[in-house]
């Protein structure tokens, strides 16, 4: 980050000085970061050790962006879109392959190998190697996902952007998320992990690992490796007893397996649909 320290300078002073928000310096800093963004060379959250930082000056110049910028009236084939932020190019350079009508925001990152379904990819997100995005899976502003991940047929990983000092839903290397399942409001899904169909975990999501002898409960982050499934518990309301939306942690994938067969034998086990 050090080589970013003048835009990131000049980023800060004009997100705190309306005034300056459309200077030519600030104008120049924000399509230098949102450029980097798009190429790779900067995320909106790096892991350091074993925490995910957020870089909120990154987030501060998407919405300078936002806010630079004009809606304008773009053609892209038969399709015609109105909006302020051009759509992604260059994807056979990129390795990346594009399945009509796949849409991917300029300032979004899909790296080489990976493969978009008809799909939506927001800005400032960054999809690794490897990774499948299949139909109507919808990855939002922001979000992180990692190598080799499975994202299935109608995932929604949410997007955020203000506050700028939250942070977005992250998804590590080689993770497996079930058909329709919902991710929002920063949750982390860490490595290999596997959320059966229909999981949906917010933060104050309960994560109730029922392996043991005694339940463990988490929220915000599911434990690498994890294999998950919708559950429910019961919960006291004035009008009475009410099952409320939970996750269930029913067991690990194994170590000994390479991460295709842990995957094949864990859905087989657990009998989780995908």
């Amino acid at each position: 980050m050090d080589s970013w320290t003048k835009q990131k300078s000049i980023i800060e002073t004009a997100w705190s000085e309306p005034d300056r928000r459309k200077t030519a310096d600030a104008v120049k800093a924000v399509e230098d970061v949102v450029a980097a963004l798009d190429q790779g060379a900067l995320r909106v959250v790096e892991k350091q050790g074993s925490e995910w930082i957020v870089h909120e000056w990154v987030k501060e110049a998407i919405l300078l962006y936002f806010i630079q910028r004009q809606v304008e009236i773009v053609d892209h084939g038969p399709f015609q879109y109105r909006d302020k932020i051009p759509l992604k190019r260059g994807f056979e350079q990129a390795g990346v392959r594009v399945v009509p009508p796949a849409t991917v925001r300029y300032g979004a990152y899909v790296a080489p190998d990976a493969v978009l379904m008809p799909s939506y990819v927001n800005i400032g997100a960054h999809v690794g190697t490897g990774t499948l995005v299949d139909t109507w899976a919808t990855v939002g502003s922001c979000a992180q996902v990692g190598k080799g991940v499975h994202l299935s047929g109608g995932v929604g990983l949410g997007g955020v952007l203000e506050p700028v000092q939250a942070r977005p839903v992250i998804i590590e290397d080689g993770a497996f998320i079930g058909s329709r399942s919902i991710v929002v409001e920063g949750v982390i899904v860490e490595e290999e992990a596997v959320l059966g169909a229909g999981v949906v975990l917010t933060a104050s999501t309960a994560i109730l690992d029922v392996t043991g002898s005694q339940v463990q409960e988490l929220r915000g982050r599911v434990p690498a490796r994890s294999v998950v499934i919708p559950g429910t518990r019961p919960k006291e309301f004035p009008a009475g007893t009410f099952a409320v939306p939970a996750a269930l942690i029913i067991g690990r994938r194994r170590e000994s397996t390479d991460r295709k067969t842990s995957l094949n034998e864990a859905l087989r086990e657990f009998g989780i649909p995908v």
